[in-house]
């Protein structure tokens, strides 16, 4: 889930119009998990074929990335490769945090608690190695390319549009910003209207945009103050300091310049904090890749997608159709994109 630094930054919303003729890098991991969380029937139940293999992440591929290519988005997927021991911690938790929603999930089942049972459902959403690798075959067929993170997808995605490569990371988490990602956009799959957990109100979701040095000069801090604001507060490789959210803790780096600083002054310690500073500031990523945008297999999409895991062959047809429809030259070069 990354850091809770969101209410501290600045965000404008946009139309999905404002992206196209964009490239954007999608966080690929945070991405799935959103296809698998909301793509549910009614009782919490992802999509599933005969076999019981799940399907919801293909289905999101296929037609929530046709329908931001048709508005001229150009997406590459950025998948997390090998995480930092220190993060060990962070995926036992949500190991364990899923396990638990699933045993209540079925517990909301039984009773009949369908708002209940739906939220536990999403809560239990894993991202499997067999996900992965199906949904790099799909978008392979796609023409979508993909890119292998060394380590941390987020950070990998943010070298993109600071390399020049990508416009935009997407994510719903802020991480991004963390490892210098310059235009960070958050629900780039989500348009129209949204249920609030537990209430009988819709909030209306649009893309919404945000700029790290916009944000660094509104803050009156740099891009090293805002990682030690979040080690305070609590990243993926630290637990933050107690009582401390992200208001004070942004007054704390103010007042004593650095979270070293500030951790002297508190009296608290935070171990190999080095070390977490060094993953955020200089992180692990590769200038090994090729973005290339194809066009679709649609041969491949039918066969992988109707065959194999059941999927409505006239659905797909008219996806494909669409695909085949906005796709352009088998190569181009960004400049060409604009």
């Amino acid at each position: 889930m990354g850091t809770d630094i969101g209410e501290l930054l600045k965000k404008r919303q946009v139309e999905i119009s404002e992206l196209s003729h964009k490239v954007v890098a999608i966080d690929a991991y945070n991405m799935l998990y959103q296809f698998l969380s909301t793509i549910r029937q009614r009782d919490g139940t992802p999509l599933k074929d005969s076999r019981g293999n799940i399907t919801s992440h293909l289905s999101g591929i296929l037609y929530r990335m046709t329908s931001l290519m048709e508005e001229g988005i150009k997406p590459v997927f950025v998948f997390d490769g090998k995480p930092s021991h220190l993060k060990a911690r962070t995926i036992e938790k949500r190991m364990a945090d899923r396990e638990s929603a699933t045993i209540k999930w079925e517990e909301a089942k039984e009773k009949g608690l369908a708002e209940e049972a739906y939220m536990y459902a999403q809560a239990s959403s894993k991202v499997t190695q067999e996900i992965v690798d199906d949904s790099r075959r799909l978008l392979l067929a796609m023409g979508v390319p993909w890119v292998n993170a060394p380590s941390e997808g987020e950070a990998q995605a943010a070298h993109l549009v600071k390399r020049g490569d990508a416009n935009y990371v997407a994510s719903q988490d802020y991480d991004s910003l963390l490892f210098g990602a310059p235009l960070v956009v958050r629900n780039l799959t989500i348009t129209g209207k949204r249920k609030l957990p537990k209430k009988n109100i819709f909030v209306e979701v649009r893309p919404e945009i945000m700029q790290l040095e916009e944000n660094l000069a509104e803050l009156g801090i740099n891009q090293s103050q805002l990682v030690d604001i979040a080690i305070c507060i609590g990243t993926d490789y630290n637990q933050g300091i107690e009582r401390i959210g992200p208001k004070k803790a942004l007054k704390l780096i103010k007042e004593h310049s650095n979270i070293e600083n500030v951790l002297l002054a508190l009296e608290r310690e935070i171990e190999e904090v080095q070390e977490i500073k060094n993953i955020f500031l200089n992180p692990s990523v590769t200038d090994n890749y090729t973005l290339k945008w194809k066009r679709p297999n649609t041969d491949e999409i039918i066969a992988f997608l109707c065959e194999e895991h059941d999927f409505s062959k006239e659905r797909v047809i008219k996806a494909c159709e669409r695909l085949e429809a906005i796709s352009g030259p088998e190569q181009r070069t960004l400049d060409q994109w604009f």
